[in-house]
């Protein structure tokens, strides 16, 4: 590790420590990036149902202030950092610190501080792209431990932080891949399939609506997100693996424009690296509460992504979700992504389209079941993918144009608001010209098929 990440590290500890004694309060404006491990300011599924950014700031959330009978984590820390689960209830109750149905963890609240993390246990019979990529085993994809120090700017400024560790098959998919040396968590493995990412050390500092974060933290692009509880699905879409970014180093401000609206905007070195030069982008986007029942997020990222291994990637992606709370138990999000990138001799690199649809159903307290099916598109003119953060078997002069749609039904039930099971059953299919490819340039699926079956199931247990 480098010496200036050690230093970041130190100077962590020394922050979190001075401002401890600060009396906590939550953020005036709902949602804080940094207060969760999470990429996507809206639609963190069904456990969350009913985004909130504004309204929350009293401590206690209420069906008026969030738009549904059900309240998320976008009602920020006064909920705890994965809210009030399937149910919402000691949201709705203002009873958010260990009320009914709220899962313990290992420290929570006290000025502000919070340590807990989980263990994810999953199996699947098919491989996928990226995250369930070792099939008929049960793995431990998860290990994840996280502390932070939540900022309160109620009386003035105020410094917070976070640091993320992860332990796992999903730690390699995680690490700081977009520089190909063994900086910071790069190559942490443990043999096999496992191993050990840093996703996550950052410093924020606040002052009323405004705060800025700067560190290594969880890009805001997209909708699904890293950390196994805050998606619904156990698999993830091809648009999340393929075509955003994991982790990003560099700053990044949330301001606080109104009841209604958030801002963001900040710095970027790069996709996917830690304390190291990749690239130089700059990345914003804001969140519009529509209604009570609408919530738009558009962000984007554009310059330079990668410079690793001799490739040099350039170009522009934005992601737009949105989020209809059609009902008390029933929400609807459309996502729809854009990727268009090139070399330094302006030849595309990635051109990608992707549409995502996510409709989630509250049967009860500890049912929840949803649906979803993504159209991703990899256009014709496309030359290859740099890094690892790329389709699997992708070779570099790859021509082609594909159309990968995917359909997955799933479940989430809670036996206990510490333990979240996610059964599902997933059909992918691939189709496209292949331009003269010898099949094993690319594979998308087990075996080069051009259509797959997958079962998966995990189990959360949330600390």
């Amino acid at each position: 590790m480098s010496r200036f990440a050690l230093a970041f590290v130190a100077l962590f500890i020394a922050a979190t420590t001075s401002f401890a004694q600060a009396p906590y309060m939550p953020m005036t404006n709902g949602y804080q990036a940094s207060q969760i491990p999470s990429q996507a300011p809206v639609g963190y599924g069904l456990a969350q149902v009913g985004h909130c950014d504004s309204g929350c700031s009293t401590g206690s959330c209420s069906a008026s202030s969030c738009g549904s009978s059900s309240c998320n984590r976008g009602c920020g820390s006064s909920c705890g950092l994965r809210g009030c689960g399937l149910s919402g209830g000691g949201c709705l109750s203002g009873n958010c610190g260990g009320g009914s149905g709220e899962p313990l963890s290992l420290f929570s609240g006290c000025h502000g501080i919070n340590v807990g993390g989980w263990l994810q246990l999953g199996y699947h019979d098919q491989n996928l792209p990226l995250f369930n990529s070792r099939k008929h085993e049960v793995q431990l994809q998860q290990a994840w431990l996280y502390a932070e120090k939540e900022i309160d700017t109620e009386y003035g400024i105020d410094i917070g932080g976070r640091v993320d560790y992860l332990y796992g098959t999903d730690a390699q998919d995680t690490q700081a891949f977009g520089i190909a040396n063994s900086h910071w968590d790069n190559q942490w493995d443990s043999g096999g399939d496992y191993g050990q990412a840093i996703p996550q050390a950052f410093l924020e500092l606040g002052y009323g609506s405004l705060s800025i974060k700067a560190g290594r933290f969880f890009t805001i692009i997209g909708h699904e997100v890293v950390s196994a509880p805050d998606n619904f699905f156990y698999s993830h879409a091809y648009t999340f693996n393929n075509s955003e970014p994991f982790t990003h180093t560099g700053a990044i401000i949330t301001y606080d424009a109104g009841e209604f609206v958030d801002i963001y905007g900040g710095y970027v070195l790069g996709w996917d690296s830690a304390f190291e030069d990749n690239g130089d982008a700059v990345i914003g986007g804001t969140t519009v509460n529509l209604s009570d029942a609408i919530t738009f997020t558009w962000t984007g990222v554009g310059g330079r992504f990668a410079d690793n291994s001799g490739g040099d990637e350039r170009g522009f992606m934005y992601s737009a979700v949105t989020s209809f709370q059609l009902s008390d138990q029933i929400q609807y999000i459309l996502q729809h992504d854009w990727l268009d990138t090139e070399d330094v001799n302006g030849a595309t690199v990635r051109d990608t389209v992707g549409l995502n649809n996510y409709l989630l159903l509250e049967i009860s307290d500890c049912l929840s079941v949803g649906a979803r099916f993504e159209w991703w598109n990899v256009s014709a003119d496309s030359q290859g993918f740099y890094g690892d953060n790329a389709v699997p078997g992708f070779a570099s002069t790859v021509a082609g144009d594909y159309n990968i749609y995917a359909f997955t039904f799933g479940a989430n039930f809670k036996p206990h608001p510490n333990i979240i099971v996610r059964p599902e059953i997933r059909r992918d299919w691939v189709r496209g010209n292949l331009n003269n490819l010898a099949s094993s340039d690319i594979e998308f699926l087990e075996g080069n098929s051009d259509e797959q079956s997958t079962f998966g199931i995990d189990t959360i247990f949330l600390f």
